[in-house]
C-alpha cells in the first residue's frame, strides 16, 4: 500500500471482504476503485505533465495541422469558413473570446498558401503537423504502458490519413446528418407524428454530444499502439465526453465570467490568450483522463491502489519467460501463427510492461525474433530441441547488464562471493541444464491436455450421477 493516495481508503477498498458483499455493492466498489486509481494518477502528477506539454506542442503545431487537413477539403468545394462551427463548439466554454479565437485561427489558416511555399516549406508544414500527432501518440503509449512505437513508414501512411481524409470524413457526416434531418421526409413525418418531433428535436440537441463522444473513442481506438477494444474505447469516450461538457460548462460559467472582473483586467491583452492555454490544458487533460479509463477497463488488472508502474522481480521476469517460451514453443509445434507482445498479455494474464520486458531480453540474447508485420509478430529465432531452458534464465538475468565504471581506488574484495555464484550457476546446470524448450513446451501442453481429459471425466461422472 505504499505511495498511494490515501492508504487507508485504498485498505478499505481492496478489503477482501468486499468478495462477501452484495453484487450491486461489489459493483460499486468496482466503480470507486477505478476513481480512486484515477485519481492517484492524477495526484502523482505524470498526466498533468504531459497535458501541459500537449499544450505547448499545440500552440505550434495548431494552425499548420489545420492548414495541411483543411486543404484537401478545397478539392471538394469546401471552404475553410465550414470549419467555424466545429471551433466554436470546441471553444463555446469560452464565450464571446471563443468566437474572437475561431475568427483569429480561420484568418491564420486563410493566409496559409500551400503553393506558393516551396518544397522545404510544404515538408516543414507537414513535418509541424505530424509532430502534434506524433507527441500525442507518444502520450497515448504511455497511458498505455506501451515502448514499442509506430514504425516511420506506418506513421507517414496513418498520420496522413487522419489529416487528409478525417475532416472530409467529419464534414461528410455532418452534412448527412444535417439533410436527413432537414428533409422532406422527415418534415413530414413529423407534422403527422408529434412524437416525432420531439423526438428529431431531441436527436438534433444530442448530437453535439454524439459527435465529442464519437470522436473521443477514435482517439483513444486509433492513437494508442496497440488493439483497443470497442468497450475500453466506448466507456473512455463516454466518460470524457460528460468531462468535457460538464467541465466546459463550468469553465464558462466561473472562469470566462470572471474575466471582466480585476484580476484578468491586470493581463491587459494577453487574458485571451491565456484563457485559451488555460482551455487547452483542461481539453487535453480530459482526453488523456478518459484514456487512462480505457486503458484500465481493458487491463483490470492494472486496478490496484500502488505500483502501477508494471515493474517485476527476477522470479517473477523469469517465471513469465518460461511461460513465454512455452506458449510459443505450443503455437509453433500445432502449427498455429506467433502473438504480439499484447497477444501473449492477453493469454498470459500478466502485465504488458513484463512482456514487453522480457520480449526483449529473450530478443537480445537471440532466442525469438520480430516479424515484419504491424505490430511485430515474434516468434522462435532458434532451434527449441536444442534450446536449454537455463539460456532463457540467463536470458532474463543478463539483460540491461553493463560493465562496471573504472575506478581509480582498488574495489573492497568480498571473501568468496564468486565462489558462491559459481556453485549457484552449477546447480542451476545440474538440475535444468539438460531440459529444453521444446521439453518445457510439450510438457506443458501434455499437462493441460491430462487436466481437460480430468475436468471432462469428472463432469461426466456428475452428469451419470
Amino acid at each position: 500500500m505504499d505511495k498511494t493516495l490515501n492508504k487507508y481508503v485504498a485498505a478499505h477498498l481492496w478489503s477482501e471482504s468486499v468478495a462477501d458483499y452484495p453484487y450491486w455493492r461489489q459493483r460499486v466498489y468496482a466503480v470507486l476503485r477505478y476513481v480512486y486509481v484515477m485519481l492517484d494518477d492524477m495526484a502523482k502528477g505524470e498526466l498533468t505533465l504531459r497535458a501541459m506539454s500537449l499544450v505547448y506542442t499545440t500552440l505550434l503545431s495548431l494552425v499548420p495541422l489545420l492548414a495541411v487537413s483543411f486543404s484537401v477539403l478545397k478539392a471538394f468545394g469546401m471552404h475553410n469558413r465550414e470549419l467555424e462551427p466545429i471551433m466554436l463548439q470546441f471553444l463555446a466554454p469560452m464565450g464571446d473570446k471563443g468566437v474572437e479565437i475561431t475568427q483569429q485561427v480561420i484568418g491564420f489558416i486563410d493566409n496559409v498558401k500551400i503553393s506558393v511555399l516551396g518544397t522545404f516549406g510544404i515538408a516543414l508544414l507537414f513535418y509541424t503537423a505530424i509532430s502534434l500527432i506524433q507527441k500525442i501518440e507518444s502520450t497515448f503509449n504511455f497511458i498505455w504502458r506501451l515502448e514499442q512505437h509506430r514504425s516511420i513508414g506506418r506513421r507517414v501512411a496513418d498520420y496522413g490519413s487522419v489529416m487528409l481524409i478525417g475532416p472530409l470524413l467529419v464534414f461528410s457526416a455532418l452534412g448527412l446528418s444535417a439533410t436527413v434531418l432537414s428533409g422532406a421526409l422527415v418534415q413530414q413525418a413529423t407534422e403527422q407524428l408529434p412524437f416525432l418531433a420531439h423526438l428529431v428535436n431531441f436527436a438534433t440537441k444530442m448530437a453535439p454530444y454524439l459527435m465529442i463522444i464519437a470522436a473521443f473513442t477514435f482517439f483513444y481506438m486509433f492513437i494508442p499502439n496497440t488493439r483497443v477494444t470497442l468497450k475500453a474505447g466506448v466507456i473512455g469516450g463516454m466518460v470524457s465526453g460528460v468531462l468535457f461538457q460538464s467541465v466546459g460548462w463550468g469553465f464558462g460559467s466561473i472562469v470566462v465570467s470572471a474575466s471582466g472582473s480585476g484580476t484578468y483586467a491586470i493581463y491587459s491583452s494577453f487574458a485571451l490568450l491565456i484563457l485559451f492555454m488555460m482551455w487547452m490544458y483542461i481539453s487535453w487533460l480530459i482526453l488523456l483522463v478518459g484514456s487512462s479509463v480505457a486503458f484500465y477497463v481493458q487491463h483490470p488488472e492494472y486496478v490496484v491502489p500502488a505500483k502501477r508502474d508494471g515493474g517485476l522481480s527476477i522470479e517473477q521476469q523469469e517465471q513469465l519467460a518460461l511461460r513465454l517460451m512455452a506458449l510459443m514453443g505450443q503455437r509453433f509445434y500445432q502449427g498455429r501463427p506467433p502473438l504480439t507482445a499484447s497477444g501473449y498479455q492477453l493469454f498470459l494474464r500478466t502485465q504488458i510492461q513484463g512482456v514487453g520486458l522480457v520480449l526483449k531480453a529473450l530478443e537480445r540474447a537471440g532466442l525469438v525474433t520480430e516479424d515484419a508485420e504491424e505490430p511485430s509478430r515474434y516468434l522462435p529465432n532458434a532451434p527449441l530441441e536444442t534450446m536449454p531452458v537455463k539460456k532463457v534464465l540467463d536470458a532474463v538475468r543478463k539483460y540491461g547488464t553493463t560493465s562496471l565504471l573504472p575506478y581509480r581506488r582498488k574495489r573492497f574484495s568480498t571473501v568468496d562471493v564468486g565462489g558462491v555464484q559459481l556453485a549457484i550457476e552449477n546447480a542451476v546446470e545440474q538440475a535444468i541444464g539438460k531440459i529444453t524448450v521444446k521439453e518445457m513446451a510439450l510438457g506443458s501442453e501434455a499437462e493441460k491436455s491430462a487436466e481437460k481429459t480430468e475436468g471432462d471425466s469428472i463432469s461426466g461422472e456428475k452428469a451419470a450421477q
